[in-house]
Parts: structure tokens; sequence; C-alpha cells
């Protein structure tokens, strides 16, 4: 590590000599100007760079464009005004040399405009790109999911450090938001709901241990934790609406990029100038993939293997706009118990102990987009999507000794699921005037799956089916909402939201509402609720229960299953002490119903469902459990200026379910509290390179379990879990400090990167899970991730 860090300031070094007495560079700035509701575009808008002397700035075109040539290179404000209009100001973007500077802005259009009102320019850090979303919700930047540490370029791990939001375990990504499952998370992109976006997901799970989105493709998007607009649906918990930017449409640009994560080469430029027509494409191989085809062996144990595909074509037309994107990942790994010793196991290897696991998963999207503009201020948007993911999982079981030595391994599972997404989804939006604004629209999925799961008896020599479905299912989704905005201070947000599945007769009608009131120049009160409902995970819908033995007859015990359901309560203060120090507080309570639970096990509910690799088909379920969640939120924020930054955030929070017994317990995910502190600092050197040094500190609750009943395990030579005691405790408090330290460098049309990521630099023993070990007849802890370096080199010309 020493090595490492020495070797890393000597480079740093030996770049500012050489590059230190050149000439500062310049780069271009442009983009377009839109109404926030409407997205027409204004002509004649403007754009000023603070600061500049003489000052530097332009004014759009008919079709809302701008461009600002020669704008020296380094951290510039930019303002954004228009007449009638609220201006806008954006803070400490970082114009490099490798790369132009393109901005999509959207204003939003006064309710008084008179001589005496004074509106003063906000900075666009602390609002929503969805003007309708009130109350928990935050908007996020690329750049963040770069500079925090510990977030490694994934979105999902980004938004892990806001207030309410924690992560299941080191080694995945999944979204617990409030103490609800991340099965209750909504992925959309560019307006379609998708699949989850992850290598390694299991079937029917919202995240996994690697994300497939790439964050160079990225825009700004929006995530939502409670309260949400009624345009979003099919979700409990919380929404996670991302936005792919468009390609530079004057110049093409690549980037170059090598991590632990893997080895990246992207692309993006114009087909026609004129045109504005633009592509989008970045691929990625996975670096231990890599090392391991070509016989390198960093003795790194399971080697995950993936490679994925993001791309993006846009072409403006004269009254709209048509758009393809895609994702597209492959992924493929071994956890080999049979080749590992206890002492080398880590909580992070294996899936399940005494098991060799083979997984293979495959996930691919595509959406095409239209998108036609009315007069009037009246918007027609219509989209088509086409998902598939495919999970194919074989597990062997592995008998040791007494003294840790193989045996043998015996053939036990197999799964294989298949599901594909046929889906429509249409909807229009109308600006009637400055104060009311109106969206409506519709969708429609068809979900086609294939689910076939087999074992092998020991008595047998051929594997026996216990689920083989072939089958499909659909799911109608409606909605309307209205903004209402009495003054520039005080706004009304009404939406319902509708929905239905193919299977059974129910119809989910869910109202949302929310009220804004600014009260000073600085201060916010916001009031949420909303019904919100989803439903199950698919092959849930179709698991079979043998109810005649005899005949061997199957029936499908879930097909009926009603939409879970949670109903959520926010009271939200917001006050901005300056314009860069943002201090904001919300309560909340949520209160679950309809939650399927089990008869037979009185104890298991499906609100502790959704942060493994794997999801076991459970039979016989009926809506019956119930939950709650309740807590407060705080969160202090200081934006990037004077070269620092910080976030603070705390989470108080209670989570509880009860199953078919109708007890009361904790739910999988209360641990009670996370708090979070991030704090970077940007070193620059002239105009030309940049240190970034940023940390990272973690405190949460430890992760409740369901202990093992060691002496009835060792009677059966199985593990047997004591349900009577299930999720009383937690695992010890959670700790954890990240840092990265990075390094930038402008050249001549090239920008590098040179960062070092290091995970737990404590090295701390954070308890992942405690199960017992058939082989040695004991029980085993196992721990997330220790010590962990990644290095990052990043180029852009």
């Amino acid at each position: 590590m020493k090595n490492i860090i020495l070797l890393f300031l000597c480079l740093f070094l030996i770049k500012i000599n050489v590059f230190s007495q050149e000439k500062n560079f310049t780069q271009v700035i442009r983009g377009q100007i839109i109404d926030a509701h409407s997205e027409t575009s204004l002509i004649g808008a403007s754009v000023v760079i603070l600061g500049s002397d003489p000052i530097m700035g332009a004014v759009t075109d008919i079709d809302g464009y701008f461009k600002l040539e020669n704008v020296e290179i380094g951290r510039i404000n930019l303002k954004f005004s228009y007449i009638g209009y609220k201006p806008i100001i954006l803070r400490n973007q970082n114009l490099k040399t490798g790369k132009e500077l393109v901005l999509n802005i959207s204003l939003e259009e006064q309710i008084i405009k008179t001589e005496e009102v004074v509106i003063t320019a906000k900075s666009k850090k602390s609002q929503t790109i969805n003007e309708m979303a009130m109350i928990s919700a935050r908007s996020f930047s690329v750049e963040e999911t770069e500079r925090y540490a510990g977030s490694m370029g994934d979105p999902s791990r980004m938004v892990a450090n806001y207030a309410g939001v924690s992560s299941a375990s080191d080694s995945r990504n999944d979204i617990v938001i409030r103490g609800n499952s991340p099965l209750g998370l909504l992925w959309r992109l560019d307006g379609m709901d998708i699949p989850s976006p992850n290598h390694f997901g299991a079937l029917g799970t919202t995240g996994g241990p690697v994300s497939m989105l790439n964050n160079n493709l990225l825009s700004n998007s929006d995530f939502f934790t409670g309260a949400f607009p009624a345009e979003y649906g099919n979700a409990m918990s919380g929404a996670f609406d991302l936005k792919m930017r468009n390609g530079n449409y004057e110049k093409r640009e690549y980037v170059g990029q090598v991590g632990f994560n893997g080895f990246e080469l992207g692309a993006e430029g114009y087909f026609n100038k004129n045109s504005k027509a633009t592509y989008l494409i970045n691929y990625r191989y996975s670096t231990l993939g890599f090392m391991d085809k070509i016989g390198l062996d960093f003795g790194a144990g399971a080697i995950p293997q993936y490679q994925d595909l993001n791309f993006k074509f846009n072409f403006p037309l004269r009254k709209g706009r048509f758009s393809i994107f895609g994702i597209g990942g492959m992924s493929y790994i071994e956890f080999l118990d049979s080749k590992i010793k206890d002492e080398d196991r880590t909580g992070s290897y294996t899936i399940a102990s005494d098991t060799d696991t083979y997984m293979d998963s495959d996930v691919g999207i595509l959406g095409m987009s239209y998108v036609h503009f009315f007069e009037n201020n009246l918007k027609l948007e219509t989209n088509f999507k086409l998902s598939g993911s495919r999970v194919e999982t074989k597990r062997d079981s592995v008998r040791k000794d007494i003294n840790d030595n193989l045996i043998g391994v015996e053939p036990s599972i197999r799964s294989h699921s298949n599901e594909n997404k046929y889906g429509f989804s249409t909807k229009i939006k109308k600006k009637i005037n400055a104060k009311n604004n109106f969206d409506i629209g519709f969708s429609v999925d068809n979900y086609q799956i294939n689910y076939v799961d087999s074992f092998l008896p020991k008595e047998l020599d051929h594997f026996i089916n216990t689920t083989n479905i072939d089958d499909n299912l659909q799911l109608f989704q409606s909605y309307a909402q209205i903004q209402h905005r009495f003054t520039d201070l005080l706004s009304l947000y009404l939406g319902l939201h509708t929905q239905k599945t193919s299977l059974n007769d129910e119809i989910a009608i869910e109202p949302r509402a929310s009220l804004k009131w600014q009260f000073s120049e600085s201060q916010f009160l916001t009031f949420g609720t909303g019904l919100h409902s989803q439903m199950q995970a698919r092959f849930i819908y179709f698991v079979e229960t043998l109810v005649d033995t005899t005949n061997g007859i199957y029936t499908r015990t879930n097909e009926n299953l009603e939409f879970s359901k949670s109903l959520h309560f926010v009271l939200a203060y917001d006050n901005s002490f300056t314009e860069n120090l943002r201090f904001k507080a919300e309560l909340y309570y949520q209160d679950l119903y309809d939650i399927p639970v089990d008869i037979s096990t009185p104890e298991f509910s499906m609100s502790n469902y959704g942060s493994s690799f794997y999801l076991d088909r459970v039979d016989s379920l009926v809506n019956e459990g119930t939950g709650k969640n309740y807590g407060m939120e705080l969160t202090l924020e200081k934006f990037l200026s004077n070269n620092y930054y910080f976030l603070m955030t705390s989470s108080i929070f209670e989570s509880k379910y009860k199953a078919y017994d109708k007890i009361e317990r904790n739910t999988a995910f209360n641990g009670n509290f996370v708090n979070n502190v991030l704090f970077g600092y940007e070193i620059p050197i002239g105009k030309k390179a940049s240190i970034d040094c940023n940390l990272k500190v973690i405190w949460a609750g430890g992760k409740r379990y369901v202990p093992v009943d060691f002496e009835a395990s060792k009677l059966e030579r199985e593990e047997v879990l004591n349900w009577d005691e299930a999720y009383k405790k937690r695992h010890d408090d959670y700790f954890k400090i990240d840092m990265r330290i990075s390094f930038k460098l402008n050249w001549k049309n090239i920008n590098q990167e040179w960062a070092l990521d290091i995970q737990n630099i404590t090295n701390r023993e954070n308890i992942f899970m405690e199960n017992y070990n058939v082989s040695t007849n004991e029980m085993r802890k196992e721990y997330q991730s220790g010590i962990f370096p990644m290095f990052l080199y990043r180029i852009l010309f």
C-alpha cells in the first residue's frame, strides 16, 4: 500500500514539473435552454459566465441552442436567465480540455411578473429534474458518482450516502430505503421502466455486485425515497429515474478507462452536424476476467467475468425527436467451496457454504422513444421497450471431512429462469399556463416467462423437475397528475395512479398529493402523502405446489396474490443557509399492508426478501402481512465551493412487520440507524491540474439475522434456524472508512485522471453472516470486505 501511494505521488510531481510552465487552455460550452414543463425551446435566453472580465455570454438561437467558445478551463459559474422566468445558477462546473461541456437547462416560468418582485437566482443543485417532485427527492450529477469515496462510479452505491438509504452488504449494491426491502425500488431509464441493470443479479432482485450502467453516459438524474409522483408506479420504497445524455452534436470525442471494474472504451459525436443527430456508445470488459483469460492469477478466488455495452442514438426532428437506447450485459462466475479452505474464506466469497455454485446471467434492454411538440405547449411522448433477463444456476453439494479435506462433489440443484418483456407507453404533457401543468399517461407491459427448477434425489440418477413454467402475464398502468402554483412561493401537487395485472381482477387505485410552502427566502415546508402498490416478483405467482401425490398434480397457490401496498406520509423542512450550505430534515411514516406471508412458516414475510443472490420459490402465500416504517432523517450539505464540500446525513428509524402469526418483529433491514460523513477537498494546481482528496465514514446498525439453532443443526447435520428468535438481534455495528485520491491533468485536447480508491482503510472486520459448517460441525463467522485498494486511469480526448 505504501509503495502504491508513493508511486502515485511521484507520478503527480513529475507531471506538474513538466506541464507547469505551459499556457492555459480553453474549451467550448454549448447546450440548450428549454421551458421546464413544456420542454419547448426558449429563444433569446441568456447565459453568462459569472466573474468573467470582460463578461462572456451568449443568447440562444431559434431552437434554444447556445455556444460559448474560448472559455478558459477550470471551475466556472454559469447564470441562465430569460424574461418572465426564474433564473438559475450552475456553480463549479468543471471545464476540462478533453471534453466540451454540454448543458441542457430547464427554466421555470414565474407566476408574478411585475417590476416590484425580484426573483433571486437559485442554485440548480437543490432542485430535482422532475418538476412534479416536491418531497423526498434528490437530483445528483455524474461527477458525484465519481467523486464520492466508496462509490466506485456506481450510482447505486453513490445514493447510499443519502439520508434514509443504506446498503445490504459490501458485495452487492442493493438499495434499502427507509427499512424497506430493496425489491420495492423502481428502475427507470429515459422514461422507461427497466429490469435491474446489474451483473450477477438474481431473478426478481433490484441489485447486484456490479452495475451495468456506465456513469460516463449518464446525465443528471433523480432519486426518490418516498411519496413520489403518480407517474412512478409498481414500486413501494422508491424510484431511480436515470437519464442518459446525448452525444456531442458538433465534435467527436472519446474516452478510455481502466480500473478494477473493467477496461472501457467509449465514443460520441454527430452523424450530421446540420441535423444535430448524435451517437453515444461505451463498451466494458471486466479487469479480472481479462487477466484470467491471459493466464494471470491474482489469487482473487472467484473470478467475476462480465462485459457490457451502453449506447444511445438521438435524432432531432423539426417538431420533436426520436431516440434509441440500449444496455446489454453478460456475466459468469463460479463460487467453488470445494477449492477453498475455511481459513481462507471471506464473507464476499461464497453464496452458500458447502456448495459449488455456477452462475451465468444475461440482461438486455432496448428502448425507442418518439417525442412530438404540438402548438400551445403540448407534448406527446411515446415509448416502445424490449427487455430480457436470463439466469442459469447450477449448485452442487460439497462433502468434506472434519479436517476440511474434500471427499466429493455431488450434483444437487439446477435452475433456469428467463423473462422477456415487451412494453408500450405514452404520455401527454400540457403546460396550461404559468400556474398549471398537467400530465396523463398509460403503459402496457407483457411478460413472457420460462422457469425450470430441478434437483437430484440421492436415490435417483436423474434430475426431477420441481418447476416447469412457460407462461405470460400483463401489467397495465395509468396515471394523471397536475401541479398548481398558487404563487411563486406556494405549490400544490395532486396525482392518481392505477394498475392491474392479467392474473386477477384487482385494480389498485393510488392517490398522491404534496404541498410546498416557501415561507421565507431560504426556507421551505413540504408535506407529501401517497398510496403505492407493487406486484410481486413475477416468479412468485407461478410457484407450483404438489396437491395430489398419487397422481402428481400441481397447482399454482400464489396466482391470485394481490398487490402489496404502502401508504406514505412525509413532512420536510428545508433551509438554505447560504447558496452553498443546505440543511434538510424529514419525518416519515409508512403503513404497509397486503404483504404476502406463508401459512406453513408463520414468521415468514416478503418484507424481508430481496438482498441475496438467490430468492427461494415460496408457495401457499396469502396477503395477510402488515408492517410499518417510521423515522427521522437529517442532512447537512455544503455543495462544492472554495475547493471543498461535505455531506453529513443521519437516519434514525424503525422497520417492523407482522407475518401470519400476527407477532410484531423487526424486519431484516431494521438497522435502526445510519450515519454518513463525506468530505472532499480539491487542490488546484494552476488551471491545468488538481488533486482531489475524498473521505467517507459510515457508522450503521448491524445486520439483523435469524440465529442458527446449533444443537438442532448438529443432530440434523444441516443448518437449522431458530425462527422463534427471528431478527431480534443485530450483529455488531457496521463501521467503515473509505478514501479516494485522484490527480487530474489537462493537456492540449486531452484530459487524464489517475485515481486510487481504498475501501475499508482500517481493515475493520464487519460481520456479514454466521452459519453452521456441516463439515467441521462448528459455527462459522463470515465477514464483509476487508481493506481493498483499487486503481483507475481515465483519458478523455
